[in-house]
């Protein structure tokens, strides 16, 4: 019997080929084999908290890494950006029965895809104990962007259709992405207006810092001030005693609070800040400067610059489709495919009222948000 030494790379190129990844020169455990190992890891393992789900591929991986601690820090970050993506599904997203069930579990979501209207089929989900949950034929033509799966419909084919009959649950993009409703930003804001106007006075808010309207677009951290003489609605902050300042929409009377509404609204499933921006977006439409977003050319795609802060839901349309990059003379910078783009943009001038600039050169430098 012959005894053949495998080294790392040796390993790591075997794995690549049975989950149907493109190869790698060396031992490179890029963020596309991670997450095709995590989704193996969750077939076997899953119910389970994050921190089981990822000791178990920390271990798997030993031996094959130079450095372990970095190594689990970016699987955590694959474990969120799978959460986002809908492979895995935190406890607050399904029902159980078991009531040892603890609010840091994770689940595999059952397999399933989304139909884009730019044509591309998402795949989403994880059967246990094995690799792909497609035959042969269609495995061979997944692509793997980052974290996320996807099949090129070909022409005259019923892709969706032929995925159905393999099982597959399909899901609206609407179900998939989790946004709020449709609306218009005259629409938004006449309703919140209205719930703000019937609060009752809100007396003297001390260390109170507004997003003021009058100031440009471009520099967010700069549109952060203390009330002065202004009046009218705005999106504000005001301190706690313990923990991080609030998020809410205040009416000023030459620069005095009369009326508070806090954010999150009750009964809303998004965080204040994201209200809080979304709802900032409306107002800068409003005012007839709306928010603006960079568009360049970039690596056979589009590069996407932002100089305000987007809410999560609008955020993780942007991870899902392409990616972050390191940002250039604004907030944050995302990447998306040319199949992508269109549809994404359409999105954030139709849902978060943005206007385009392109190749402008704005001056909005990234700065943490106050």
């Amino acid at each position: 019997m012959v005894i053949t030494e495998l080294r790392p790379d040796d390993v790591l190129a075997d794995c690549r080929r049975a989950l149907h990844l493109a190869a790698a020169a060396g031992t490179l455990i890029d963020d596309g084999l991670l997450a095709a190992l995590l989704r193996r890891s969750a077939g076997m393992r899953c119910p389970c908290s994050r921190a089981a789900l990822r000791a178990s591929l920390v271990e798997s991986l030993q031996g094959l890494s130079q450095d372990v601690g970095q190594l689990a820090d970016r699987i955590d970050e694959i474990i969120d950006a799978l959460i986002v993506a809908g492979d895995l599904l935190e406890l607050s997203d399904v029902v159980t029965d078991d009531p040892g069930a603890k609010g840091t579990w994770v689940y595999a979501a059952p397999p399933g895809f989304v139909a884009r209207s730019s044509g591309s089929i998402f795949l989403i989900g994880v059967v246990p104990d094995q690799d792909t949950f497609l035959p042969e034929g269609l495995a061979s033509r997944v692509t793997h962007e980052g974290f996320t799966r996807l099949i090129a419909q070909q022409p005259g084919e019923d892709l969706p259709a032929e995925l159905r009959e393999q099982g597959l649950q399909e899901l609206s993009e609407h179900v998939w992405l989790k946004c709020p409703k449709m609306e218009s930003a005259q629409e938004m804001l006449a309703a919140l207006e209205y719930r703000l106007a019937s609060q009752p006075p809100s007396g003297a808010i001390g260390d109170l810092q507004i997003l003021d309207s009058a100031q440009p677009v471009t520099y967010y951290r700069g549109r952060w001030t203390a009330p002065k003489r202004q009046s009218g609605n705005f999106v504000a902050r005001r301190p706690q005693e313990f923990g991080a300042s609030l998020w809410c929409f205040v009416t000023l009377q030459d620069g005095v609070p009369a009326r508070l509404l806090d954010f999150p609204l009750k009964k809303s499933r998004w965080r204040g800040c994201d209200a809080a921006w979304h709802v900032q977006m409306a107002l800068d439409r409003r005012f007839g400067h709306p928010q603006l977003y960079r568009r360049r050319a970039a690596n056979d795609g589009v590069r996407l610059d932002f100089f305000s802060p987007l809410p999560l839901w609008a955020e993780r349309r942007l991870i899902i489709f392409g990616g972050p990059v390191a940002p250039e003379k604004c907030l944050m910078s995302y990447w998306l495919p040319s199949s992508e783009a269109k549809v994404e943009e359409r999105f954030l001038q139709d849902r978060l009222w943005l206007s385009a600039a392109d190749g402008a050169s704005e001056g909005g430098s990234r700065a943490n948000n106050p």
